[in-house]
């Protein structure tokens, strides 16, 4: 049994948590991730108040460079010769009024990446402070790679969208509507090209979008299973070389390349008509303007058109009305990739929302007390359990055990073992039935007194980065050095760890990888040794070590157990033969029990388990 194995819900394998794309999400649902967003905006409206301030001011400044280049160009004349003095004037103008908005810009996208983290910190922090408070039962249904994804894909998504897209929406929906004020103020006819260009320019986007979009997700998929594939190979190296596999995995590897390849051509293809096509109908909507401008002004220059009239514009406003007129149909053009983007933002953030609204572990009773002064006596009455209500795994067990003693439980897979130990530490609540520690119902007591009267050691070990002293203090921060090196001896570790250059300061990597399994081991016996809990749980941990680390392991294992109450999950019979009660699990029902000499009498299945494993 590992570490895994405890918190391992059986349901697993038939449901599965099934994650795919970012779906998209129904108009209710974007409402109301919005308006939560919002919330946390809100929460910095001082920030975003001055950033709407600060986008407004910029984008005037950039808004009014164009009508002073125009008025430079006006105060050239053929007839009257240059008016150097307003041609000057209004090149400083327009310097000052660029350079003011490339300052202000910079100051906006500071202030909202300042604004962005704030709020991604929150969303992290709730995130994760939810994480700790969810039952094993969730953790038992979720993948960890999914779950991981929420935290940090989810969240990047989310801090992209919040940083550069909304400043970018802001940025746009006030360049339209100044571009278009100004324009009207310059040429209303003008204004009648874009009557035919912008909306023939939006529709090729969203159909191009609609289009291209399926592809990117092709192209998405073929390059996962791609990795996937090559994740896959790499970590079965040994097996593809003992079996010299090598030929048929790159002929293998090839098809999935090529498919990877085919996909990634096809979407950036057609993808790449996109930009180029919408910049003919711009170019085009440009061509017309000047065209129609050019013959305006020409008819205002002649006479033809009087000066105030609807018709009358100057070369400097044609000029004007050329970079207003690029100003407005940019924001349109990206449109439909501003609202992909917000689409995906949104589709993540409602991710990280249903981790955030999912229900903690139920409360403890209100008022109730704690476990204190625990002896280590536990029973099972009648305790049914199952995790669906289709399917129940445990039926009808009752186990007694006294202070002290060990008892072991041995059975199939799937016949209960770890279900058992997920109810004693509370996992799990009990259909039905009642467990109790030294006469308390465990559902009626504080739960963290109760698994605090608990130590675990199980065959997969837990480490963390950080030294060997750390790890062992684990369960009990405050310990002396003197009482870390005396859990170290009893546990049969501590000449290995004084013979390391830093000794107890020797830093572990990430799961104690640098070191070996049985090592391992041994250092979490010591961290038991030191929690001086009163009951324990095992799981037998001489699985993949030498013989002679597996007979420290079980000396060190028999001291951790003196004076315990100690629940065994046997895999080994031959290390169970001490056991003050053997509990032969099958089907979720208790078919056997009593000690090693009298099971083996029985000639039942225990003994003939037993003998499998010696014949």
């Amino acid at each position: 049994m590992s570490k895994g194995d405890f918190t391992k819900d059986p349901r697993s394998e038939s449901n599965p948590n099934k994650t795919g794309p970012v779906r998209k999400l129904d108009r209710k649902t974007a409402r109301h991730v919005l308006f939560r967003l919002s919330g946390y905006i809100m929460r910095y409206w001082p920030l975003f108040v001055l950033a709407i301030l600060l986008t407004l001011a910029s984008n005037q400044l950039s808004l009014l460079g164009p009508k002073y280049s125009g008025d430079a160009i006006d105060a050239i004349s053929a007839k009257d010769g240059v008016d150097f003095t307003t041609v000057w004037s209004s090149v400083v103008k327009m310097l000052v009024c660029y350079v003011l908005s490339a300052v202000l810009s910079y100051l906006l996208a500071v202030l909202m990446i300042q604004i962005s983290q704030r709020i991604v910190y929150t969303m992290r922090r709730q995130l994760f402070e939810k994480l700790t408070a969810l039952p094993v039962s969730y953790f038992d249904t979720h993948t960890t790679g999914d779950i991981i994804s929420r935290i940090s894909y989810d969240i990047d998504t989310v801090n992209a969208s919040l940083s550069q897209d909304l400043v970018q929406v802001m940025t746009s929906v006030y360049t339209v509507i100044g571009s278009l004020v100004f324009m009207w103020q310059i040429s209303k006819p003008l204004i009648a090209v874009f009557a035919v260009t912008v909306p023939a320019s939006i529709l090729f986007t969203r159909y191009r979008s609609k289009r291209v979009r399926p592809l990117f997700h092709r192209r998405s998929q073929k390059l996962g299973a791609l990795n996937g594939y090559a994740e896959e190979m790499l970590s079965g190296n040994r097996t593809i070389c003992a079996y010299h596999r090598e030929d048929e995995i790159c002929r293998r590897f090839g098809v999935r390349n090529k498919d990877a390849m085919d996909a990634y051509y096809e979407a950036e293809y057609y993808g790449a008509t996109l930009g180029p096509s919408v910049n003919f109908i711009n170019n085009f909507s440009i061509s017309l303007i000047m065209i129609f401008g050019g013959i305006l002004y020409m008819y205002s220059q002649n006479g033809t058109f009087a000066a105030g009239s609807l018709l009358f514009i100057t070369l400097g406003g044609v000029a004007q009305f050329v970079q207003y007129s690029r100003k407005f149909a940019g924001p349109i053009n990206e449109f439909a990739n501003i609202l992909n983007e917000f689409q995906s933002a949104f589709a993540a953030a409602e991710r990280i929302f249903r981790i955030i609204d999912e229900q903690p572990e139920a409360p403890d009773p209100a008022g109730a007390p704690a476990l204190s002064g625990v002896s280590g006596k536990v029973e099972l009455q009648n305790v049914s359990f199952g995790y669906s209500p289709e399917k129940t795994i445990l039926h009808e067990l009752s186990v007694y055990a006294e202070p002290g003693r060990t008892i072991a439980i041995v059975g199939p897979t799937g016949a209960g073992k770890t279900t058992i130990i997920n109810l004693l530490m509370r996992f799990y609540d009990v259909n039905s039935g009642q467990i109790y520690v030294d006469g308390n119902e465990i559902r009626s007591i504080r739960r963290d007194s109760l698994r605090k009267a608990y130590t675990m050691v199980l065959q997969d070990t837990w480490l963390f980065h950080g030294t060997i002293f750390d790890n062992i203090v684990y369960g009990r921060e405050n310990a002396t050095m003197e009482e870390v090196r005396r859990a170290a001896r009893a546990a049969r570790i501590d000449s290995y760890i004084e013979n390391l250059p830093d000794g107890y300061d020797t830093v572990l990597s990430d799961e104690g990888v640098n070191i070996s399994k049985g090592q391992r081991q041994l250092i979490t016996i010591a961290r038991a040794m030191l929690s001086g809990s009163t009951m324990l749980i095992l799981d037998e941990a001489t699985s993949n070590v030498d013989s002679r680390t597996e007979i420290k392991i079980q000396e060190a294992m028999s001291e951790l157990m003196i004076g315990r109450t100690c629940f065994v999950i046997a895999h080994r019979l031959s290390t169970i033969r001490n056991a003050d009660l053997i509990l032969v699990l099958q089907d979720g029902r208790i078919i056997e029990r009593g000690s090693h000499d009298e099971l083996m009498q029985s000639g039942g299945f225990y003994s003939t388990l037993y003998n499998s494993q010696f014949s």
